[in-house]
């Protein structure tokens, strides 16, 4: 496993772009879907069964999210063709994209493994890890992990941005509980 050298919350989200299954590329670090802060989920892989529950948790958070102002794009190493059998087994509405490379990794200080076999995948991959990105481009938040089983809770990281967004005054359109 190797990694390098790690973002830090109060500077600039680096330009990293990734393709969606559509064709287009996606700036991963714009927030989109009319919100002005952006959550960037990276996961393992169609390989991962802990990273398609994630990924389940994640879209059962969505509308708290779009309350407080806040888009999701999730993304992996994976092929378009794997991430589009991953998607038979998704039902999300954030978009994923695909094909991160051992580059961007790299520059988003992820940390970075290879498949244990050739049933598990083709291809290195990064371990898990979510960016909060607010409305100038500045990291938030950072949680980067070197196991698929460490991640945030999103519950708690929901009502984490809603506090910090309710206290900047920025107009919190629902209910959400902190």
């Amino acid at each position: 496993m190797t990694h390098s050298i790690k973002l830090t919350t109060g500077k600039a989200f680096p330009a990293v772009e990734a393709s969606l299954i559509d064709g287009s590329t996606v700036n991963l670090g714009k927030a989109h879907s009319g919100a002005d802060w952006q959550m960037i989920v990276v996961y393992r892989g169609k390989h991962c069964p802990l990273c398609t529950r994630y990924l389940a948790l994640l879209e059962e958070q969505q509308e708290a999210l779009k309350v407080i102002g806040v888009s999701v794009t999730a993304v992996s190493a994976d092929s378009k063709e794997q991430l589009e059998e991953h998607m038979g087994k998704l039902a999300v509405t954030f978009p994923i994209a695909y094909g991160l490379t051992e580059q961007q990794m790299k520059q988003l200080g992820l940390y970075i493994s290879a498949p244990r076999s050739e049933q598990e995948t083709d291809h290195n991959y990064s371990e898990p890890a979510l960016f909060i990105i607010n409305d100038q481009g500045i990291l938030q938040a950072i949680d980067i992990s070197n196991v698929p089983f460490l991640r945030p809770e999103l519950d708690v990281v929901v009502r984490g941005i809603t506090f910090i967004r309710s206290q900047e005054g920025y107009p919190i359109r629902g209910t959400v509980a902190y």
